[in-house]
């Protein structure tokens, strides 16, 4: 895994990062701020990208490839999409990682530092910021809770059906 520190020129914002959802919720000031506090992370299939366990403090977004989040040496799901935001609940409440993310092909993410955030942006200076930071935390996890939503309901009707078929069987 290779890190390159990302020297922004604020008069110039890459097209492919302005089309990042996450990226797009922030005024361009405030895009500045993130992208100050940003590093890109080059990952070669294997690479843990997050440890479980290990100390928050970065948000990483997907740019290109693909990674799976693995919890206690189990694939929970993989991400190929640009924009794909992971990383993000743990450095947002300073807890500890609750699943890996392994690079399963070549990846390419963006890695932002949210101490670094804070430290360049502290919260009570700048409420907007957060605002926004928050709303699309919320609208990612909210989305993510909605498809859980609708696989459980799926595995739970699976269930039903075979405890039926079980049933008729004895």
């Amino acid at each position: 895994m290779q890190e390159y520190a990302y020297i922004h020129d604020e008069d110039d914002i890459p097209a492919p990062l302005l089309e990042v959802p996450f990226l797009e919720a922030f005024t361009k000031e405030h895009l500045d701020q993130v992208l100050h506090a940003a590093a890109f992370i080059e990952c070669d299939p294997g690479d843990i990208i997050i440890a479980e366990g290990d100390a928050a403090s970065r948000i990483f977004i997907l740019l290109a490839g693909e990674v799976a989040v693995v919890k206690g040496g189990e694939q929970l799901v993989t991400m190929n999409q640009s924009g794909d935001i992971f990383g993000e609940l743990a450095a947002l409440k300073d807890e500890v990682r609750s699943a890996s993310v392994v690079a399963v092909k070549n990846a390419f993410c963006l890695a932002v530092d949210q101490k670094f955030l804070q430290h360049i942006l502290p919260k009570k200076d700048n409420a907007p910021f957060y605002a926004c930071l928050y709303e699309f935390i919320a609208k990612l996890t909210t989305k993510r809770l909605k498809a859980t939503s609708q696989y459980l309901a799926k595995v739970d009707l699976e269930l039903r059906e075979l405890k039926a078929q079980l049933a008729a069987k004895v």
